[in-house]
């Protein structure tokens, strides 16, 4: 088939019923745009979401120990496929640590050499709270530890909400999707509605239903680069320009992998496949179903 006759009859297909084309370019521009906003603002979420469970840390409190214990101990922790990173504070450690926590007040309580030394774990992001829970009560049975502390609650509760956040941007943007595939099946059915008898004709002389399809296709192709161009430029209008302008305290927010044509390529990618697959359903189901009268 000619490409010219496919470009050409793709265009036309959007002039042929222009309302319906033009609904669903909007709702997948309006698709495309959300599903960008919250790549946008989850992905920042999520990243504050780590940094802050980064900071929720196991700290083990040793009885007095000589260096050679100490070391024992540190190259069992460091075993642990969970640590991100461990840090040993020694006696005086600690005291510096109480002076600069307490001010001048904590002059005045001895020399401190009541605190303890002690190791301060930093857990990897993506660890399962039951794993770390599970070890806790196994390290407060280990021969030199005094205590060990761990903020169980915090860490579930950061779990708890990274996942909820996951599950209902997850729910809503294949809701947008549907809904914009839906409405671009809705217009590719129209425009071979209006276009059966030449499709008719078609068949008639032999064409077949791949042949048929393919400016169908191509406009659904269309619907999906002019929705993905406007939404893609919507989005790096509004975090360019008009958000560092009017809301400033949101200028913190970082493109997802740090530049911003990942997301829009992702976005144009997502609107292309979208008006792409609405029209390839639409295609395949109505050009088969119709029929031809000799």
């Amino acid at each position: 088939m000619s490409f010219r006759y496919i470009i050409k009859e793709g265009f036309a297909g959007l002039s042929r019923a222009r309302l319906a084309a033009f609904t669903s370019i909007f709702s997948l521009f309006i698709a495309v745009f959300l599903i960008g906003l919250m790549v946008r603002v989850g992905m920042n979420a999520y990243d504050l979401a780590q940094v802050l469970q980064q900071q929720v840390e196991v700290e083990v409190f040793l009885e007095e120990l000589d260096g050679e214990s100490t070391e024992v101990i540190r190259e069992r922790l460091n075993q642990f496929d969970f640590v991100e990173s461990l840090t040993y504070i020694s006696k005086d450690s600690a005291a510096a640590i109480f002076r600069e926590e307490f001010g001048l007040g904590g002059e005045s309580m001895a020399s401190l050499q009541f605190l303890p030394a002690s190791f301060r774990l930093t857990i990897h992001p993506d660890t399962a709270i039951e794993e770390v829970d599970s070890v806790v009560r196994d390290l407060e049975e280990w021969e030199g530890v005094d205590e060990v502390k761990f903020n169980l609650a915090l860490m579930q509760m950061l779990q708890s909400r990274i996942e909820m956040t996951a599950l209902a941007g997850g729910t809503l943007a294949l809701l947008v999707i549907l809904a914009a595939i839906v409405l671009v099946y809705n217009t590719i059915r129209l425009t071979i509605y209006s276009k059966r008898e030449l499709i008719r004709a078609m068949k008639l002389v032999g064409a077949t239903n791949a042949f048929i399809r393919r400016p169908f296709l191509f406009e659904g192709f269309l619907q999906g680069v002019i929705a993905g161009l406007f939404a893609s430029g919507l989005i790096y209008a509004l975090f360019t320009w008009l958000v560092p302008t009017y809301l400033p305290q949101l200028d913190v927010l970082g493109w997802p992998f740090g530049e911003w044509y990942y997301l829009l390529g992702g976005m144009m990618g997502a609107s292309i496949l979208m008006g792409w697959w609405g029209s390839r359903w639409a295609a395949r189901k109505f050009i088969r179903r119709t029929k031809v009268y000799i």
